[in-house]
């Protein structure tokens, strides 16, 4: 599916520049910034001067589903922060929006584990939930952008921590391996 786009094609889209290393130097990469709201932001200014034809978010995740150095997909995310229940509506449930609890959304990659991805403004360092698997701060809002686009979009996430007690100092650790990674996969 990748080898169907040109490079020029493709929006590589990251949090971090550290995420991405020299990799993907000479490519079309977004540095979204961390969070939903800088990702949703970031991705929208892009897609007002260009229309790429694939949209593909890399980046971290904590798990403790997967082991550290394992690269993912991901085809559904959870606003694992929305919590309007107060209100009468479903934990991680988006008040009067028409959306489901769970996106689903983008393209699945031959060979890699597919996991569902719970999106939130925090570090997750506790993780206990069950319905989603991996735990970033972006793919949700990258997901939905590109859904309402109707753009392709590839997300793939490297483990780099067990979102638990020690997961800042892993994410610290295993940030660089991440590129080298996606360099690999996605031959780069």
């Amino acid at each position: 599916m990748i080898r169907s786009f040109s490079s020029q094609e493709i929006l590589f889209c990251f949090a971090l520049e550290s995420e991405a290393a020299d990799v993907f130097d000479g490519h079309n990469v977004l540095f979204t910034g961390i969070g939903k709201v800088q990702a949703a932001y970031a991705l929208t200014k892009a897609l007002a001067t260009q229309r790429p034809k694939l949209i593909i978010n890399l980046g971290t995740v904590g798990s403790t589903h997967f082991p550290k150095g394992t690269v993912v997909h991901c085809t559904q995310f959870v606003q694992r922060d929305m919590d309007v229940r107060g209100l009468g509506f479903k934990l991680y449930e988006t008040p009067l929006s028409g959306l489901p609890v769970v996106l689903e959304y983008g393209e699945s990659f031959a060979g890699l584990p597919h996991a569902v991805c719970g999106t939130g403004d925090s570090f997750e360092m506790e993780h206990a939930e069950s319905l989603y698997t991996v735990v970033d701060m972006e793919a949700y809002a990258l997901a939905y952008i590109a859904q309402q686009e109707k753009i392709p979009f590839l997300c793939l996430k490297y483990i780099s921590d067990g979102a638990d007690d020690n997961a800042a100092n892993d994410w610290t650790e295993q940030v660089h391996k991440a590129a080298e990674a996606y360099g690999k996969l996605l031959l780069v």
